[in-house]
């Protein structure tokens, strides 16, 4: 079974580690075949592929069977997109963090925003950062190994201060007990190379259409690149697309 630490080692290699974000054991086996290193869920991925919109709307019993499926499909390592850690309390989401172990899971997303009536709002940084230490120092007191990767939404929700707020949040989080910082969104060179200057934490990026090369980023020290939904929404693009061409054609020969 794959351990935190080579997981955690895997964020420190010359070039950034690329995860697969996965959502079944179909997408799961794809990545493995291909020589992925990693895999990583996709919140989006899995809600979407079970009717729900992102944004912690299916439960968490649901979201348990979906990994249960994957990481016995894959000797990988995982790492599971929990949002925002299925729980109000600390102790409610080390609870659910404590399960995810327990399976073999070897790495968490944890995100500073949350979806309120539809809308996604940032949280207060220092409230989720108590919150975040709490959850840690817990973590280490049970010496539960998890690599907690906080996702801090600053560029993804487009803040007129993105930069500024994300530079403060992340010396908040890594005070906090942050082992990495997720920053979706973030595609300027400059804020790049900003962020990745303002911590020893290792920088993981996401998947945007002027997101630079992975050489390039490479080279400005960015430790870790997700995927997101993106993969999931294009195939999803290609079989509507095919499926009209059948319609169109009235032949069975788009697919083949």
């Amino acid at each position: 079974m794959p351990s935190y630490s080579a997981f955690n080692q895997l964020h420190h290699q010359d070039k950034p580690l690329l995860l697969g974000n996965v959502w079944n054991v179909q997408s799961v086996r794809a990545f493995e075949k291909s020589g992925f290193q990693a895999l990583g869920t996709s919140s989006a991925a899995i809600a979407n592929s079970l009717g729900y919109e992102d944004g912690q709307q299916l439960s968490f019993g649901e979201l348990l069977y979906q990994i249960e499926r994957i990481i016995k499909s894959t000797s990988l390592p995982l790492s599971v997109d929990l949002e925002g850690g299925y729980g109000e309390t600390s102790q409610e989401i080390v609870e659910n963090i404590r399960t995810l172990h327990k399976m073999g899971v070897v790495g968490i997303n944890l995100e500073d925003s949350k979806v309120e009536n539809g809308a996604r709002k940032l949280s207060d940084g220092n409230s989720f950062s108590i919150l975040l230490h709490k959850i840690t120092s817990s973590l280490k007191n049970e010496n539960i190994n998890v690599f907690v990767n906080v996702r801090c939404d600053a560029f993804l929700m487009q803040h007129d201060n993105a930069l500024t707020l994300a530079i403060e949040r992340i010396d908040q989080y890594e005070k906090a007990g942050a082992d990495g910082i997720f920053l979706p969104g973030i595609s300027r060179d400059d804020d790049i190379r900003t962020v990745v200057s303002c911590t020893h934490l290792p920088i993981n990026v996401m998947c945007m259409p002027d997101l630079p090369d992975f050489e390039v980023l490479a080279r400005w020290g960015v430790k870790r690149i997700s995927m997101g939904n993106w993969v999931f929404t294009k195939i999803y693009d290609t079989m509507e697309k095919t499926i009209n061409q059948i319609l169109i054609q009235q032949s069975f020969h788009p697919l083949f």
